[in-house]
């Protein structure tokens, strides 16, 4: 993948459950993280004595994080709605030159803070809470 603008990242979810995903918020800092977990199958004859793992038997989860500012009262009031309610929504995170991931996320943590000279900001994590799929740039 040929260098990109971080701003390219985008969070957008699917506020109603149309189908129609919006970004929710000015993030300038983001990340996801795809994980496995590992299933060890290491047995009194496994050759030397190394570790053998269950081929495609693991947990798979994936972590999105981002801080920022949000675009518009909506975004923070979606965002807030689904903080206190422990909502699951569809997300969509679209990463340039990559492609876009969509599935379904909870907010597992989020954090307001501000400077006294300057605007409120926030950090947010969200957690996959099933299947995702991946559609290639």
């Amino acid at each position: 993948m040929a260098a990109q603008r971080g701003k390219d990242l985008l969070l957008k979810v699917d506020a109603d459950g149309s189908g129609s995903f919006t970004t929710v918020a000015g993030l300038r800092s983001r990340a996801i993280s795809f994980n496995t977990e590992t299933v060890d199958i290491t047995h009194s004859e496994s050759a030397g004595r190394w570790r053998e793992l269950l081929s495609g038997a693991g947990a798979k989860s994936a972590r999105v994080t981002g801080a920022g500012i949000f675009k518009d009262a909506a975004s923070d009031e979606i965002v807030r709605g689904y903080v206190f309610a422990g909502s699951i929504r569809d997300w969509q995170i679209a990463v340039p030159d990559f492609g876009v991931v969509t599935g379904l996320f909870q907010i597992t943590a989020f954090e307001i803070s501000g400077r006294h000279d300057g605007e409120v900001t926030f950090d947010i994590t969200l957690e996959s809470a099933g299947e995702l799929t991946f559609a290639a740039a």
